[in-house]
C-alpha cells in the first residue's frame, strides 16, 4: 500500500483515476492501494468528472462568505478618503470625517480602519530603532554644588558662512552655573574629552554627570557603557541617563539651552569663531550678570563652589568588595568564565569587573557600580538588563480576573 507521494499529489490523483476508468479494481481495493479513504476517492471522482484534471488541484479552504468582513463598498469608501489630498491621515480621524460625511452608515472600527489601510498599502511601516536604555538607579540628589552636573550638545547649525557648529555644555544643576560652551569638530570621544579635562582641573570633580543616550555619552554595547562613561566612572563619577524621548527628565540644562539659543543662534553668527565668542559672553553674562528666578533672582555665580575633590592625574585602581568575583577584560572585549569566553564590550577592554552571584546559576556583572548585565553561569550567556524587566501584567493581582469588552 502506497500511500500519496507528498512531491506530487497531483500527478498520485491522476493515476488513481486511471485506475479507476480501467474499472480492473473495486473501489474498497483501489483505495486501499493508495492509502486514502473511499470518501476521499468519491470527492476526487467527483471533481474529475466536473472540472477535469484541474479538479485534481488543491483548492482553497476559506469560506466564501466571511460573516464580519467589511463590505467592499466600505472600504472603497475609506480607501478613496485615505488617498484624497496630499495630507495623510490615521485610522481615528478618517473615521471621524467619515462619520461626519454619512451618519448613517455604521462605520467599521478604528483598528479595522488600520487593517484596510494597511492591506491597500497605505501605511509606511515604522521603523524601529534599538535604544540604550538608561541606567538603573534613580537620579542623585541635587542639594548642593557638584551634586549633579548636566551634559549635552545644543542642537547643531550652520555660521552663516557655511560652517558647522556643535556646541558642547556642562551646567551644574543645583547653581545653574554654566561650566562650558565650548565648540567642538566633532562629537567624539577625542574631541569631548579635553573640555572634560578642564572643567575638571578648573572647577573639580561632581558626583554624578547626567546626559542623554547619544554619543559620546552612551552606546548600544552592554549597560550603554562608552569610552566617556567608563572614564568617568574610573575618576569616581556616576553616569546618569535620562529615558529617549524624556528631555523633561533634565529640565535645568534643556532650559538653559532655550535661552542660550534665543541669545547667541538667532541668527548665527559670520563665521564659527566669532560663535564661540558669542558663546563666551553668553557664558559670562548667565553666570553673572543674568538673576534667575528658580534660584529666587540670584546668579548662579553666588551659588556655585569649586568641588572639594579635584582632579587626579593618574585614574585610581577599580575597587571591588570582598563579596565578588573578578575579572579582567581581554582586548577583544571578553572575559573568562568557567573557562569559557564570555563577550561583554570592547569598550571596557583592559579594565576589570566584579561578579555577584545572585542564585545559583546567575551573577550580577559590575563595572564599579553600575550593574552591567547578568551572567547565567551554566551557559555561559550574558543577559542584559533591558530583558530582564518585568512585563506590565507581572504587577497584577493574582485572583484578578480579566474583562472582556461588550
Amino acid at each position: 500500500m502506497v500511500p500519496w507521494k507528498e512531491t506530487g499529489p497531483v500527478e498520485e490523483r491522476m493515476k488513481f483515476i486511471t485506475h479507476y476508468l480501467e474499472d480492473e479494481y473495486s473501489m474498497v481495493d483501489l483505495c486501499r492501494h493508495y492509502g486514502i479513504s473511499r470518501k476521499t476517492g468519491y470527492k476526487w471522482i467527483r471533481r474529475f468528472v466536473e472540472n477535469g484534471a484541474d479538479g485534481l488541484r488543491e483548492q482553497s479552504r476559506a469560506p466564501y462568505r466571511q460573516a464580519r468582513m467589511t463590505p467592499p463598498d466600505i472600504e472603497a469608501a475609506i480607501v478613496a478618503l485615505a488617498t484624497k489630498g496630499q495630507s495623510k491621515r490615521g485610522p481615528k480621524k478618517l473615521r471621524r470625517l467619515l462619520e461626519l460625511s454619512d451618519p448613517a452608515v455604521s462605520w467599521p472600527a478604528v483598528s479595522t480602519i488600520g487593517a484596510i489601510l494597511k492591506r491597500n498599502g497605505l501605511v509606511s511601516p515604522r521603523h524601529r530603532h534599538r535604544r540604550c536604555p538608561p541606567y538603573e538607579q534613580p537620579f542623585s540628589g541635587v542639594d548642593r554644588p557638584n551634586d549633579t552636573w548636566s551634559a549635552d550638545f545644543k542642537g547643531w547649525f550652520l555660521t552663516r558662512n557655511g560652517e558647522r557648529c556643535d556646541p558642547l555644555t556642562i551646567s551644574d544643576n543645583y547653581s545653574r552655573y554654566l561650566l562650558r560652551c565650548r565648540l567642538v569638530r566633532s562629537t567624539g570621544f577625542d574631541s569631548v574629552r579635553p573640555i572634560f579635562v578642564s572643567a575638571f582641573e578648573e572647577y573639580g570633580l561632581p558626583r554624578a554627570i547626567r546626559t542623554d543616550n547619544g554619543p559620546p555619552f552612551a552606546t548600544l554595547t552592554v549597560g550603554g557603557l562608552s569610552q566617556l562613561s567608563v572614564w568617568w566612572i574610573r575618576l569616581g563619577i556616576l553616569p546618569e541617563r535620562i529615558q529617549s524621548g524624556k528631555p523633561q527628565q533634565n529640565p535645568r540644562h534643556e532650559r538653559m539651552h532655550r535661552t542660550l539659543k534665543a541669545d547667541t543662534c538667532k541668527p548665527p553668527r559670520s563665521t564659527w569663531a566669532r560663535q564661540q565668542v558669542a558663546f563666551d559672553e553668553f557664558r559670562h553674562e548667565f553666570n553673572h550678570e543674568r538673576p534667575h528666578e528658580s534660584i529666587d533672582q540670584r546668579f548662579p555665580a553666588d551659588l556655585f563652589e569649586p568641588s572639594p575633590r579635584p582632579y587626579p592625574r593618574i585614574l585610581p585602581e577599580m575597587n571591588y568588595p570582598d563579596d565578588m568575583e573578578i575579572r579582567s577584560v581581554k582586548h577583544q572585549g571578553d572575559i573568562c568564565w568557567n573557562n569559557r569566553h564570555v563577550y561583554l564590550t570592547s569598550v571596557l577592554a583592559g579594565e576589570l569587573v566584579g561578579l555577584r552571584q545572585v542564585t545559583d546559576t546567575r551573577w550580577d556583572v559590575y563595572f564599579g557600580p553600575i550593574r552591567l548585565a547578568q551572567l547565567d553561569s551554566i551557559s555561559t550567556k550574558l543577559i542584559h538588563l533591558d530583558t530582564m524587566k518585568p512585563k506590565k501584567d507581572d504587577n497584577k493581582e493574582p485572583n484578578s480576573k480579566k474583562v472582556l469588552p461588550m
